[in-house]
């Protein structure tokens, strides 16, 4: 497995990487469609990175080399383990095929081996409605991705309010509907950004849901919960402040669980950490991702 934080891609990003030892990251896919449309872009920008990934190493002797495990001196390449798309809006599925079809594209040129991204939801929809719209853009997107050798997979994040009326913009974030997600796009090339931390605030068994859909789990957020009880049993679950989102091993996932469970089934992708962590955030942010970092490593 590949220890990686979820940035953008820029320079100064995966030189901070490589600085604080992490093996990857997952970079945001922020280029316009207007752009990848060009195959002249996409050579350009594919060939841009993998220079700017070439000069990430620190110097000899800097912070990643000192910072290894058992004294062993690495100089580490940072690699991109996934692309990312999350792209918000009305649902238009010939819109959404080829923002699809192009950011496989961008996988192939740079040989990233996952797109992650959102089912997407509109909450004036139903379920099954949801799905409909689902299955008619990755009926198409599905086989093309299958072709490139490219991996989708959908982050559960829940995308709705605590408050009701509950509505949500990203309907896939309950193991009952990737199932139903699964079912409707047969295939491999469908699979989860398996992330504990939304099924933690949920109630979700969180470890007992990676072992039933450890086969579908093509990319991975390390991003904790912590959970305050008092709060929860005074206020109830639709309220706020109960929970938050934390650097790993800040909250209640267990981490070397996690961990072994993805090695005991064959897992050798990305864990990228999601930073979204209130205390180590702004000025603190590098700090937040060295502790991530410094608590993970071992367990890779």
């Amino acid at each position: 497995m590949r220890l990686g934080y979820l940035t953008d891609c820029t320079a100064e990003e995966c030189r901070l990487a490589a600085e604080l030892g992490f093996d990857c990251v997952e970079v945001h896919g922020r280029w316009e469609v207007e752009q990848l449309r060009k195959p002249a872009f996409r050579k350009r920008e594919a060939a841009r990175i993998r220079e700017m990934l070439r000069k990430a190493g620190p110097p000899k002797g800097g912070l990643a080399e000192a910072r290894l495990p058992h004294g062993r001196p690495r100089r580490p390449d940072v690699s991109i383990s996934a692309i990312a798309v999350y792209r918000a809006g009305p649902f238009v599925p010939a819109e959404r095929i080829e923002l699809y079809r192009l950011q496989i594209q961008m996988c192939e040129a740079l040989g990233v081996p996952v797109l992650t991204t959102l089912t997407g939801g509109d909450p004036a929809k139903s379920l099954d409605q949801n799905l409909e719209d689902f299955a008619a853009v990755f009926r198409e997107v599905a086989p093309a991705a299958a072709d490139a050798g490219v991996r989708i997979a959908f982050e559960n994040w829940p995308g709705l309010g605590l408050v009701p009326p509950i509505g949500t913009v990203n309907f896939g974030f309950t193991p009952a509907v990737w199932e139903r997600m699964f079912d409707a796009v047969p295939g491999d090339a469908l699979g989860l950004e398996f992330d504990p931390s939304h099924l933690v605030w949920q109630q979700i068994d969180w470890l007992a849901t990676l072992r039933r859909f450890a086969g579908r789990v093509y990319h991975v957020h390390a991003k904790d919960t912590e959970i305050f009880a008092d709060r929860l049993a005074r206020d109830g679950f639709f309220s706020h402040g109960w929970w938050r989102y934390r650097i790993p091993g800040y909250g209640v996932v267990n981490w070397h669980a996690l961990t072994s469970t993805l090695k005991e089934h064959g897992y050798d992708g990305g864990v990228c950490i999601e930073h979204e962590d209130p205390v180590f955030s702004g000025e603190r942010r590098a700090e937040g991702l060295r502790k991530g970092h410094d608590y993970l490593r071992p367990l890779m």
